[in-house]
């Protein structure tokens, strides 16, 4: 299979997404199921987005003459993949660098979203024979010849220990922040919104901390909030919402709040499902100077970075942990 037919059975694979049959409906029904953050809202997000941003064809051939992909790859390997399972098919844009590069990749899916990334491989066995030959799922990674792995902290030590002589990506717990100047307008805010709370905050692209100029009013913010307020509709959602309002409380601690967020003064990074942490700063302080080398920030969202709206959207070059994959695979 060549370059071009691997970008034309992409394409068609976006259309798919986009037409949304009674096949790929069940699909997703079956992935909600499984997986109740997945719920059918966000799934519909993640997938518009991979087939918007991901699977055009102008894109990937543009992307593809970027990296001066071959027609042909004559020595193909074999990378595994490990994917996380934290939103819906987190881990699709590790597949597609390898499927575009030509390399073989055999893929161990998350038990949390294992649904949906089979289903869409499926697709292409039934319209190519020869992807069998280029994707394979598996429980066991063994004698691969590269590897990428995507877990927690904890889980990247033991990628480590495995796969250290290996060419190899791992990845660890990331998160994103946001940088606000008190000058946004409600638009802003309202996109500022999406970043913070979609995927109720489970991904790496998501805001977990808003860094804020001294006498900040957050009074306009947090009606912005409001437009997210169904997620306490959702039971696991809300039980964390509970569970941190109970804690904020027991400890005496400051915070604000709208129907489904907490916000509270914090100078962690990370944030637990429904508290939002925010901190201030001074003048004559930039937050940006330390964070863009934090290895625990994967954005950084502000009117002089990612625009406001856009952390959750990224396009083919936006890679994770700032590691470009599609140069990786190139490199042996």
């Amino acid at each position: 299979m060549n370059l071009q037919q691997r970008i034309v059975l992409l394409n068609r694979l976006g259309d798919y997404i986009l037409q949304n049959d009674d096949n790929w409906q069940a699909a997703k029904e079956k992935a909600s199921y499984q997986n109740s953050w997945f719920t059918p809202e966000f799934i519909d997000l993640a997938t518009q987005n991979i087939a918007l941003a991901f699977l055009q064809k102008d894109k990937l051939t543009a992307w593809a003459h970027q990296y001066n992909i071959p027609a042909d790859n004559t020595s193909p390997k074999n990378v595994g993949i490990i994917m996380a399972g934290n939103i819906p098919l987190v881990g699709f844009h590790d597949f597609l660098c390898t499927f575009i590069s030509g390399h073989r990749q055999t893929i161990k899916p998350s038990s949390k979203d294992d649904v949906l990334i089979k289903h869409l491989v499926q697709q292409l066995y039934d319209w190519d024979n020869a992807t069998r030959q280029l994707v394979a799922f598996s429980e066991m990674l063994k004698n691969c010849d590269a590897y990428i792995a995507t877990g927690s902290n904890n889980s990247a030590r033991y990628f480590e220990y495995y796969f250290s002589k290996y060419h190899h990506i791992i990845r660890r717990n990331r998160t994103s922040v946001a940088i606000l100047t008190g000058e946004e307008t409600p638009d802003e805010l309202d996109k500022l919104a999406d970043d913070v709370y979609q995927y109720f905050g489970l991904g790496c692209r998501n805001v977990t901390k808003l860094y804020v100029p001294e006498q900040y009013d957050f009074v306009p913010l947090l009606t912005a909030f409001k437009k997210y307020d169904h997620l306490v509709d959702f039971h696991k959602y809300k039980h964390n919402y509970d569970y941190m309002l109970a804690i904020l409380l027991l400890n005496k601690q400051y915070y604000m709040s709208t129907s489904s967020i907490l916000l509270n003064e914090n100078k962690e990074l990370f944030s637990p499902i429904s508290l939002l942490n925010f901190e201030y700063y001074k003048p004559h302080e930039r937050p940006e100077d330390t964070l863009k080398n934090n290895a625990d920030v994967q954005c950084i969202v502000g009117k002089k970075h990612i625009p406001f709206g856009k952390a959750q959207q990224p396009v083919l070059t936006d890679y994770a942990d700032g590691i470009d994959v599609m140069k990786f695979l190139l490199e042996f």
